[in-house]
């Protein structure tokens, strides 16, 4: 089978490795030429593109058994409301319809942000969405609709990714949030710390392409409740003599549970504790 990704981050490569052991024919995307050998080492090719470039994508896509959206917006463009305005709507509702628009089996890679704090113990996938301003929210929310519109649509809705060597470790994002944002953080202190290995996350996408699931569902490793942001972030900052962080809550995520019981229903399970 032929297979698109588009935006190859660590769930897209971990993606793309599994489908080309598999023996399928995979086509991965970056906007950055600089990445293409990269990408090329787990891609049968590679399409230097922008997600929003109709003419592009469509001419990428063509033919494929299923597009997979894995972008996501870029952390440095998104650290204040203002600023994840563009960057959030340019990476996920601008991609998220245009290839909704050129091929009719897409697969988008949302986020639990939809729910807001949780209007639902346990969340679940027909829990309502949240009617938050914030970009973040508000963008997964448009590019899920444009998705869902089309008969054959699937949205995947995960939490925090973790585990990739690349991936900035937790100790790591709370210095950063020192230095670079004064200890101030966009996201909420009681929000669940809802988190989810990148193996996990790819697993989850290829068992939704490989069954023809469509509809929307949730992927969050949920045996245990897990801490709230506030307890994991205060455990760090005081074993490294960092001042607590502030939390200005400007992206909320569930304060609740969120239960996966449709996905593992449908015979997926998690490999990987949280």
């Amino acid at each position: 089978m032929r297979f698109v990704i588009v935006g190859c981050g660590n769930v897209g490569m971990e993606l793309a490795r599994r489908w080309t052991a598999a023996g399928h024919r995979v086509t991965g995307t970056t906007t950055t030429p600089a990445r293409v050998g990269e990408v090329a080492a787990v891609c049968t090719t590679v399409a230097v593109l922008r997600g929003s470039d109709r003419e592009t994508l469509a001419r990428t896509v063509a033919g494929a058994d299923a597009v997979v959206l894995t972008v996501s917006p870029r952390i440095a463009r998104a650290f204040d409301a203002g600023s994840r305005t563009a960057e959030y709507a340019t990476t996920l509702t601008a991609t998220a319809k245009t290839a909704a628009s050129v091929h009719p089996r897409v697969i988008f890679t949302s986020s639990i942000s939809v729910y807001g704090a949780g209007a639902a113990d346990p969340v679940e996938e027909s829990t309502p969405l949240t009617g938050d301003p914030d970009a973040s929210p508000r963008n997964f929310i448009a590019a899920e609709r444009a998705v869902l519109a089309t008969p054959r649509g699937a949205v995947l809705r995960i939490p925090d990714v973790y585990g990739h060597p690349r991936d900035i470790d937790y100790p790591s994002r709370v210095r950063m949030a020192h230095e670079l944002l004064g200890g101030s953080v966009p996201f909420d202190g009681s929000a669940l710390l809802h988190r989810i290995d990148y193996r996990d996350a790819a697993a989850a996408l290829d068992f939704i392409v490989a069954r023809n699931l469509i509809g929307a569902y949730n992927a969050v490793p949920d045996g245990s409740v897990p801490p709230t942001n506030r307890e994991v972030f205060a455990g760090i900052c005081a074993d490294s003599g960092w001042p607590e962080l502030s939390y200005r809550g400007e992206i909320a995520t569930p304060r609740v549970p969120v239960s996966s019981a449709k996905l593992r229903a449908a015979g997926f399970t998690f490999a990987h504790a949280a």
